[in-house]
């Protein structure tokens, strides 16, 4: 594995970045049963260290938690890294369309222009910068017209704030609105080995238009790392507690893959889960794959899954198999 870190450009903003993203969901603690600030501090370090620039954040996580986390951890480092944030989850206004409580407080999904710009002063203060290399919608709000949230991020990149504009959880139409409005450089979707249905729905759309498309979840929240056998089990607020996906017949599933996966993973001196990471990226129109770490170990070993290549025979082999074992599995 002694290849280059892969970079890609998001895209048409002339930003270029590592393939492999750091998502800091799981260092919010939000869901994922607390956080630790030392290790998660280590954990973007070490990410940046192995030649990860991407570091995906947004508000939500841990309402403001993962942000002054990441602010902290590349304090001095800025200029190695292409900072990912997000709006449009916002507990600061009850205008727009509650979508959950947190904590007893309601969050809606808002994206007027209006709660845009105070959203983004606040990410830039946690953040510890004066901008933002990309800068995506988290979630869609059904109650304001696309034209004025990309007038509102249009504004922002002309005054230098932002860089670049995404969107996250669209559909098809969505995007198209998106495109219709201003320069949209790239999605942010769900999608793994084990939910891949964008395929035929965002991505076609987006190659079409050279918006690039960053995955998260690609080794769907643990499960595809060949680490969580049918005898773990999940504690407090984990979100994986009693996820169906993560049931025992489930997990005999993934184990069945992952013997396929085993002899390609020695061939290459790499994890399972480096494969699983590697082959996401090797997948028609997928530009980006954020995978999430809590701590230096996690992170330096996805991270290494971007100097992986693997051959077309074996992206073959691991797709027959996917669709073998997983074409089943309970959502």
């Amino acid at each position: 594995m002694s290849h280059e870190m892969l970079t890609r450009e998001i895209g048409r903003s002339g930003i270029r970045a590592s393939a492999i993203g750091l998502g800091t969901w799981a260092i919010g603690g939000w869901m994922w049963g607390g956080t630790d600030e030392a290790q998660s501090i280590e954990a973007i370090q070490a990410s940046i260290d192995e030649g990860v620039s991407l570091i995906d954040t947004a508000p939500a996580y841990g309402q403001g938690v993962a942000e002054e986390i990441v602010g902290k951890a590349i304090k001095g480092r800025r200029d190695q890294v292409v900072l990912a944030t997000k709006c449009g989850l916002v507990w600061h206004t009850q205008r727009g369309n509650h979508f959950f409580d947190y904590d007893g407080k309601p969050v809606h999904r808002y994206l007027g222009k209006d709660a845009i710009i105070y959203e983004v002063e606040q990410s830039l203060k946690r953040l510890g910068t004066d901008v933002i290399d990309h800068y995506i919608t988290h979630w869609q709000d059904p109650t304001t017209p696309v034209a004025e949230t990309m007038e509102a991020l249009e504004t922002l990149k002309t005054q230098g704030k932002i860089r670049s504009i995404g969107a996250s959880n669209t559909s098809p139409d969505d995007v198209k609105a998106y495109m219709a409005a201003g320069q949209l450089d790239a999605i942010q979707e769900e999608y793994s080995m084990v939910k891949r249905d964008i395929e035929t729905t965002l991505v076609p759309l987006c190659r079409q238009n050279n918006v690039s498309v960053l995955s998260y979840s690609s080794l769907a929240l643990g499960l595809l790392t060949g680490k969580i056998g049918p005898e773990r089990t999940f504690e407090g607020d984990d979100q994986r507690k009693d996820n169906p996906r993560f049931s025992i017949e489930n997990r005999q599933k993934v184990a069945q893959l992952m013997e396929v996966i085993a002899p390609i993973a020695e061939a290459h001196q790499a994890t399972k889960a480096q494969v699983v990471i590697a082959w996401t990226l090797q997948q028609p129109g997928i530009t980006f794959s954020l995978c999430g770490a809590r701590n230096p170990g996690q992170a330096a070993e996805n991270a290494r899954a971007g100097r992986l290549r693997l051959t077309a025979a074996e992206i073959d082999i691991i797709g027959k198999a996917a669709a073998v074992h997983l074409t089943e599995l309970a959502a």
